[in-house]
């Protein structure tokens, strides 16, 4: 599935790395820990958070993990933009809760890890 069809899914926002809306992903993991999501070795994975902070930015780096979608109305900050943004990471804004927004995307065909 294309980026542009799971912004477009899940009516939610763009904050950072518009290049790559016409990436695909295969992979989804929804996950508040951070702990648990350096466990996941998944290539091409999108992380659903609440979590909206540095660390996420800085856990997923270390995960190669270049797409994420906060959840919840949970909002970027100026720091975590221009952090992802160096790191050719997209970061998406949605107002759905976690489960509605897992759900959507496992519906729309996306795999989860396990």
């Amino acid at each position: 599935m294309k980026i542009k069809e799971v912004v477009a899914l899940l009516d939610a926002k763009v904050v950072a790395g518009h290049a790559y809306l016409e990436s695909e992903v295969e992979y989804c993991f929804s996950s508040d820990l951070m702990s648990d999501v350096l466990t996941v070795e998944t290539d091409n994975l999108m992380l659903l958070t609440g979590l909206a902070n540095l660390q996420t930015i800085r856990t997923s780096e270390m995960s190669d993990i270049t797409k994420i979608i906060f959840v919840r109305k949970k909002k970027a900050t100026d720091e975590m933009i221009q952090l992802a943004a160096e790191n050719d990471i997209i970061l998406i804004e949605c107002d759905y809760s976690m489960f509605k927004t897992s759900g959507l995307l496992y519906s729309a065909g996306l795999k989860p890890v396990y």
